[in-house]
């Protein structure tokens, strides 16, 4: 995977803006979206009305909390490698 960081845009309440994320971070935003069937614009949309900060900052944050709380679940129940989708 490329860890180029690269711009990305999306509309939000009418209107276009962008923000900077690499690959990584770009693909696990998609996955996010998807497993809480929200738009992904739905989703910046949510991300962008709680942030300090820059929105690229924001997403990346959302994402790593994201990820720390569902290791957490794996660690609390044992093993459940469902809980990070394509991870075998």
């Amino acid at each position: 995977m490329d860890d180029t960081v690269r711009k990305r845009s999306v509309t939000i309440a009418g209107h276009r803006t962008s923000f900077s994320l690499e690959d990584a971070f770009w693909q696990e935003l998609l996955r996010l979206a998807e497993r809480r069937a929200v738009t992904l614009a739905e989703l910046v949309v949510e991300i962008d009305s709680t942030r300090d900060g820059n929105l690229s900052s924001a997403l990346r944050l959302y994402i790593l909390r994201d990820l720390q709380a569902r290791l957490a679940e794996v660690s609390d129940r044992g093993s459940d490698p469902a809980l990070f989708g394509d991870v075998e």
